[in-house]
């Protein structure tokens, strides 16, 4: 008796050479509508699974392969009598491997498909075939991805799919499943219509990306996941051109490089950010990127050694002619020239990446791992509205100081807290990132631009959380600051207000916290 194949695709990649390797073994084909088409164009013999359901398709095809002539060939064990009793009493065959792929339904979900088109996106029969057999693995094959495709088949003409194969198919089935129902159930959570963000139970479904050299040190093993319908501007969405394989903490920066260059997204002049250890070193705009990332280096260069570099606008050849003349990890922007490629590229081992960077919204969900679990919030919005902002001193910003004081808000968003950022002309002059006291990050900032001699008096200063006590709002007066930038909510605000009038200060209190621990 032949050993009967049921195949059913929606990606129909390399599908006509496993049904003709299959019926050369001796197989006979079942298969419903367009893919039993593009087997019977090239010239394979294939019978319409209606033909053994005794039973037509219905609905547009919603209902075709969801009967118990497929299932039961599909679930009946061959070791069991019982079983295949039970399919002679019925008129019923086995069916010895299936080979399906799902209706594209991540694809409708990523594009913002609307809820009706969506929903017809959702593949029932192909799941249900799926799920059946692999529970059967023993004595069905099952394939849900093409790249198996060779290997079943040069399996089959040595002898046979071994136990140790079929069970690794049956797993990368229920993962796939998995990995299809969480991205429905993530689309419905995203259009429902209750106000609470956060349900009772979450799905996350993650596929591997790629393995990465090691993890945080080189005796961890890591690899990249993404998320079943990762948004626009993310990492799943970066190329590489150029440079040796990613690591974990290379990934980790250049999420830090997005997400501060996205606090730009939009602005007419080019931006900069230097990254180091998940932190910016160096931020600027400038009407050219070379003199942005000039900028950006000057406020440490030290620290930018072996950091990588984040653009809001394609690398030139003037850019990429300073970039090679330093050590940089991987340089990261929405493209690259072909002269600032070829410039770049002689170099062997830095990393070239094109990413579409787009600003983060409130609405994406960020995970942290904790030990057994997740915590979960809304993700920092990189909009900065000023309609809370108020200036809380006698002394009010200049027009000038304005200008700095959004963009070293900005900038104070990206670091590390406590942070603590000194800016002009935007461009930072002095960062104080991850401090556990914020008079320290002030202090380091200071020093920071003091090692670069570069000039803090009239500079602004943007503090990511309220000072506690003056002693801050002292040691920024003491280096020359004009202007300071922080949330407010402190019991001891007035106190600390009274310092920057006593100083001839402005200080302005934006009402918004901006902690990234």
């Amino acid at each position: 008796m032949k050993r009967r194949a049921l195949i059913s695709v929606s990606d129909k990649t390399g599908v006509v050479e496993l049904g003709r390797g299959l019926i050369e073994q001796g197989w006979m084909l079942l298969s419903t509508g367009g893919t039993a088409r593009a087997l019977r164009e090239a010239g394979l013999d294939v019978t319409d699974v209606s033909e053994i359901t005794a039973h037509p398709e219905m609905m547009d095809g919603r209902v075709k392969t969801l009967h118990p002539a497929i299932h039961a060939g599909l679930l009946a064990r061959r070791q069991r009598d019982d079983d295949m009793a039970a399919l002679d009493e019925r008129g019923y065959m086995p069916i010895d491997l299936v080979c399906v792929n799902l209706y594209p339904f991540h694809q409708a979900a990523a594009r913002g498909a609307p809820l009706d088109e969506a929903m017809e996106q959702i593949d029932i029969g192909g799941p249900s075939m799926l799920r059946s057999a692999a529970k059967n693995h023993t004595s069905v094959i099952v394939l849900v991805d093409p790249t198996d495709y060779g290997r079943v088949l040069d399996a089959e003409r040595a002898g046979g799919v071994d136990a140790a194969t079929r069970r690794e198919l049956a797993r990368k089935v229920f993962a796939h499943t998995a990995l299809y129902d969480a991205a429905i159930a993530a689309y419905l959570e995203k259009i429902a219509d209750d106000d609470a963000p956060f349900p009772a139970s979450l799905v996350l479904g993650l596929r591997r990306v790629q393995p990465l050299r090691y993890g945080e040190n080189p005796d961890q093993a890591a690899a990249f996941y993404a998320e079943t319908a990762p948004p626009s501007g993310s990492l799943p969405g970066m190329q590489q051109l150029h440079g040796k394989e990613l690591s974990f903490n290379n990934l980790l920066d250049m999420e830090a490089v997005a997400m501060a260059v996205s606090a730009w997204h939009g602005e007419d002049r080019a931006a900069c950010v230097i990254v180091k250890h998940t932190t910016p070193c160096g931020i600027a705009l400038s009407e050219s990127a070379v003199d942005a990332y000039e900028r950006a280096l000057r406020c440490d260069p030290v620290a930018a050694f072996g950091g990588i570099v984040g653009f809001n606008r394609p690398v030139d050849e003037a850019s990429a002619e300073r970039l090679r003349e330093h050590f940089l990890e991987i340089i990261v922007a929405p493209s690259f020239e072909p002269a600032a490629i070829e410039i770049l590229t002689r170099k062997k081992n830095i990393r070239l990446i094109t990413l579409a960077l787009s600003r983060a919204t409130s609405d994406e969900l960020d995970f942290k791992r904790v030990r057994g679990g997740f915590v979960v919030q809304n993700r920092m919005s990189m909009a900065f509205p000023e309609t809370a902002w108020r200036v809380v001193t006698r002394r009010s910003p200049t027009d000038t100081e304005w200008e700095d004081l959004r963009f070293a808000w900005r900038a104070a968003a990206t670091v590390k807290s406590n942070a603590i950022v000194l800016a002009r002309d935007a461009s930072t002059i002095g960062i104080g990132a991850g401090q556990m006291s914020r008079v320290d990050a002030s202090r380091l900032a200071v020093m920071k631009a003091g090692d670069q001699e570069l000039d803090t008096n009239g500079a602004v200063l943007a503090s990511d959380a309220f000072f506690p006590f003056r002693d801050g709002v002292d040691a920024a007066a003491a280096s020359g600051v004009s202007v300071v930038i922080q949330p407010g909510g402190s019991v001891r605000d007035a106190e600390v207000i009274a310092a920057a009038d006593e100083h001839g200060m402005a200080m302005v209190l934006t009402g918004r916290r901006l902690f990234r621990h």
